[in-house]
Order: C-alpha cells, then structure tokens, then sequence
C-alpha cells in the first residue's frame, strides 16, 4: 500500500458519507466557498436514497433530487469526491484535523466512458448488493443507470481471471487498470460531519418472521427494488418462489422494531414506507389484497398524514392491529400464512398471502462497526451531537429519519461545520 501525502486544506470539510445528508451537506457548505471533500465507502454517490422507487412526500423518483445534486457536485470545484474510500484514521483537534483516507481498488480509472464493452465480455456473475441479492450482475458492472461517477466497477471477485483479461482488452480507452492498490491519502481539515447513514436491520435475526427461510418473505427495501424500473424485475413486482403476479400481500409492521431483543426504538419511516408500498402494489394490481399488521401505525405531519387516511379508503387495504407472532410456509403454493392476535377484537387472525414484506427499521451504520473518531453514541449507535467540537452527525447517524427530515438536518450540520472553521 503506498501513501501520498496532499497539502494541507485550510479550512476545509470532511463529509463522510455520500448519501442524501451527505451530499446536502457538502453542496451547503461548498457554495458558500468552504472547500469539501466528500468520503463514500460505495462505488457511487446517492446512498440508500439511490436504492428506492420513489420517495416521499411527493412520491417522485430519487433521480429526480439525485441528477440536480450530482450535476451541482459536479460544476463545483469546491467539492472533491472519494469513492470506494473509508477513514482510516482522524487526529488532531476541532479546527486542524489530520484524516487518513483509505481508496480501494475499483481497476477502473478517470478515462472510463461508459461505454459498456467489459461488461459485454465478461462472463461471470456476481450477486447485486444494490439489489439485496435478488439477482446478479457481471462481473464488470456500472452500479445503476445514473450512478456518479459514471464508471464502471471491476468486482475483486474476478480480479486476476480471464474475465478480467477479457475486460481489459475490450476497453479501446484504456481505463481497465487490473493493476490498481489500495493506497492512502492524507489531508487536514478543519471540521467533520459524519452522514454515515443507516441499513436494514438484518431481517434474519428475527427468528419467528421467517426472513431467509420462506422465499416469498422480503424486506422493505428488498420491495423497494423490485418495484423500481432499473430493479432485478425491472419495476414488476412479482413474488420471488415463481415470478408469480401477486393477489394479496401482508406488510409485517416494527419487524424487529420497538423490541428490546432488537431495535428497541421505533424508525420513524416504516409506516409510511409500507403505505408507500402499497400504492405499489395497488397500482399494478388493482384487485390484490393487502393486509397491513401494525401495533400503532404513525404518520408524522400533516402530509403524512393526509396520505395515511388516503389508503384507509382503499377497500382491498385491510388494517389488522396486533402484533405478528409467527408466520410459515405451504409447502405445496408457497403461500405464507401470518398468525397475529387483533389487539381490537381479541381475535386470533390466521391470513394465508402470497407474500409478505416485513417492514424492518434503520440501524446505523455505526452500530455494528465503531468509527475511527473520539465520536459519542447512543446505547443503540447513533452519533450523540455537541459532545465532540467538531464533529457532528447528520440525518440517519443521527436519528432515524426521512429524506426531507435528512435534507434539514443535513444543512444544520453544515451551519455548524462552518461555525467552526470561522471561530478558529
């Protein structure tokens, strides 16, 4: 591993995280002439927000806010971009920090036009993270239509086969580097914000849901890519077993949420992320049942809330209250049957289902790997806020949150960031 050493950056910030909080963060502070350097662990900018079909509150698709974010990034000299980056190291105090920046390898360099010819020429198949494994994507792959950067990615899986050879040679421009190392970058600023962001409870450690055992149950995300034109089905929501076009449908609520064996807070979105759904649904098949288990269902704001009474009027929506005990499996259909008690009625409720999405909550990043910095969490892994000069968190390091709750958080922590450099 080499090590470059760059100039000091005098007064300037460290976003780490290029998802929606970071991006607005980095845009906020650079256009006011604050110079950013943007560190994203992914291949890409766009975060968790770049996975989704479409978001609230105008239910419009992420390209919408990401193409305006990414071409701003893009005319703006203020802002440098890391991707496949991680911190390694932060020392020093608010006001002069020294960061280490590790790069890994994507062997694909700044000449790429992606044009596609590595991937046409490459045989091998590697499972999509983007699309939580639903299908798989060569081996030399370009992350999702609109990705930033538009380069493509050369999996280490094939790294030193003849795939890799076969990717090299197809590219006329040179920009397939197979000879790439990980190396280190070292630079200083003055401010960090922290927009690391969050990920889907892992559903498999829910024991009495079924998740990874039953093929027709998926995740709220999982749902989200399925519904999603550049998604595994190409927008076709179909159930995994058979590709069959589903007649019902049960949202599983607060799976693995408000509960202290596993998030015992509530994530604030999955309400509104399974209402959302089910507009999904609705839309491609009209006469589909849906079956919605929640213990309370929350719609925060106005908006929201208008949304919520929207769907109660849908007669093929069918709100259960009562928390889910078990689920199983008809061997012979695939069905998945959802046993809960009606906390209204004292009803002991047996629905059979096509399938099932279990709305499971946010975690932070940071829960399941401590960050490199003199950082203060929550007893779940949120970042604490105003326990560390310099540093902050924003959107989902945070709190659980929205994008639009994300976006205002994310400019606050902007304010902030620079309040610093100009108390120095």
């Amino acid at each position: 591993m080499t090590v470059e050493k760059q100039a000091p950056a005098s007064g300037s910030i460290l976003v780490v995280g290029g998802g929606i909080s970071g991006l607005t963060t980095a845009l906020e502070a650079a256009e006011v002439g604050y110079e950013v350097f943007i560190v994203e662990k992914n291949p890409y900018l766009g975060g968790r927000v770049a996975q989704l079909n479409q978001y609230f509150p105008k239910l419009c698709p992420p390209t919408c806010g990401l193409e305006i974010n990414f071409k701003r990034i893009k005319d703006n000299p203020k802002i440098r971009t890391f991707t496949l980056a991680e911190v390694e190291k932060v020392e020093g105090s608010a006001g002069n920090y020294d960061v280490s920046i590790r790069l890994n390898p994507r062997y694909v360099n700044e000449q790429c036009t992606s044009c596609g010819e590595c991937a046409k020429v490459c045989k091998t198949e590697v499972s999509s993270d983007f699309n939580f494994g639903m299908n798989r994507t060569k081996g030399a792959y370009l992350p999702f239509e609109m990705a930033f950067p538009a380069r493509y990615v050369i999996s280490p899986q094939i790294i030193g086969t003849e795939d890799a050879k076969r990717c090299k040679e197809a590219c006329k421009y040179n920009a397939v580097d197979l000879d790439m190392q990980a190396k280190t970058v070292t630079f200083k600023v003055g401010a960090i914000v922290w927009a690391t962001g969050w990920k889907p409870y892992d559903a498999g450690k829910i024991d009495n849901l079924g998740f990874g055992r039953y093929p027709n149950i998926i995740t709220n995300m999982m749902m989200e890519r399925l519904a999603a034109p550049s998604g595994p089905t190409k927008g076709k929501i179909q159930r995994p077993s058979d590709g069959k076009a589903p007649e019902s449908v049960a949202f599983v609520q607060c799976a693995g949420s408000r509960d202290e064996n596993h998030l015992p807070y509530c994530s604030y979105i999955c309400c509104m992320a399974s209402l959302k759904q089910a507009t999904y649904i609705r839309e491609q098949y009209p006469d589909a049942k849906i079956y919605i288990f929640y213990i309370d269902l929350r719609a925060p704001g106005q908006r929201y809330e208008k949304f919520y009474k929207k769907i109660k009027e849908d007669k093929n929506v069918f709100f259960i209250k009562g928390k889910v005990a078990e689920v199983s499996e008809d061997a012979g259909t695939k069905n998945i049957t959802v046993v809960a008690e009606n906390a209204v009625t004292g009803e002991k409720i047996r629905q059979s289902v096509d399938m099932a999405v279990l709305a499971t909550g946010m975690q932070p990043t940071a829960a399941t790997g401590k960050l490199p910095a003199d950082l203060k969490y929550t007893p779940e892994g949120f970042i604490l806020n105003g326990k560390t000069q310099g540093m902050f968190a924003a959107g989902c390091a945070n709190k659980p949150a929205d994008v639009v709750s994300s976006n205002q958080n994310a400019t606050g922590m902007a304010l902030k960031a620079i309040q610093t450099l100009v108390k120095r």
